[in-house]
């Protein structure tokens, strides 16, 4: 569909990920960049107060990376709720990991980048109550490379879709290590609890998506989850008054051009996965290329 609109001249969103592998990514840029339109990905928790404030911080002042460890979760009833997809066309890492190697890439993006990946799953839930054939939990480690000082790192991905009721729909957060600082982030728990005999005791997450209207009227505009939808918006609109050029919307925005890193290391833990959880090397051209171009299988 995406491949049909670009070929079209028309503008495309994608929700993440863009894509699977490697070959569809580099498919879709390259006829975007014949037909000179803009393939934005859909990553809203770029507009994240909370995580673009992080990511400022960790390429202003906490020195080069070390570890990243992310962990994000929804219940089991999604499960049910993607089984036209799930463990057919894509998995939990895809959906949720997606989220965090994105903030990982955009935060060190020039500055470092990932060369392998390791990936384990979990099995027994989904097959079990669901009989769907896919893991419940996917946690891909990920060897990074500083560019300066050549040194490595280490990101740990966990997601998972078989956590139990609680008080909010998606557990989520991050811990970040560079040579100089650190950073933690709940982006469940934003301090704002409601308690009601209706639905019990739920963390509440208005800056996402505010669900209650106000004096009637829709009033969630203003949450991260709609503002990543306006920035395509005005971005199509500043490319087709020439206000700005395609060079212009991949330093701002999450586009098909600056985001060949996410699509690597989503698809490389999958080849993992494939293989009883063999090494993938993320190759690249050059020494300082970012875009990756094969993915190794090393056995």
């Amino acid at each position: 569909m995406a491949l049909e609109a670009i070929r079209r001249g028309i503008h495309v969103m994608i929700t993440k990920p863009a894509v699977k592998t490697l070959a569809e990514h580099q498919q879709l840029y390259e006829e975007a960049k014949k037909k000179n339109v803009l393939v934005m990905i859909e990553v809203h928790k770029r507009f994240d107060p909370m995580y673009s404030d992080a990511r400022d911080r960790i390429r202003d002042g906490l020195g080069e990376f070390s570890y990243f460890y992310s962990f994000m979760s929804q219940p089991k009833f999604q499960l049910d709720t993607f089984r036209s997809w799930a463990g057919k066309s894509s998995d939990i890492s895809y959906y949720l990991n997606s989220h965090h190697i994105d903030f990982h890439v955009w935060s060190l993006y020039g500055r470092a980048r990932p060369i392998r990946v390791i990936a384990m799953g979990a099995t027994g839930v989904a097959k079990s109550q669901y009989d769907i054939d896919t893991e419940d939990v996917i946690t891909l480690s990920v060897q990074w490379i500083n560019f300066e000082s050549k040194t490595v790192g280490t990101a740990i991905y966990t997601s998972s879709w078989i956590s139990a009721k609680s008080d909010t729909h998606t557990q989520q957060k991050f811990h970040y290590v560079g040579h100089q600082g650190e950073i933690n982030i709940d982006q469940a728990h934003r301090g704002y609890t409601v308690a009601s005999d209706t639905n019990g005791y739920l963390s509440i997450n208005p800056l996402y998506m505010k669900l209650v209207p106000t004096d009637g009227y829709f009033a969630g505009q203003n949450g991260y989850g709609y503002r990543s939808f306006e920035a395509f918006i005005d971005a199509v609109t500043d490319l087709n008054s020439k206000k700005v050029d395609m060079n212009t919307c991949d330093t701002k925005l999450a586009t098909i051009g600056t985001t060949f890193q996410e699509t690597a290391v989503l698809e490389a833990g999958r080849i993992s996965l494939n293989n009883q959880c063999a090494m993938v090397e993320i190759a690249y051209e050059n020494d300082t290329s970012l875009i990756p171009i094969e993915l190794k299988l090393l056995k």
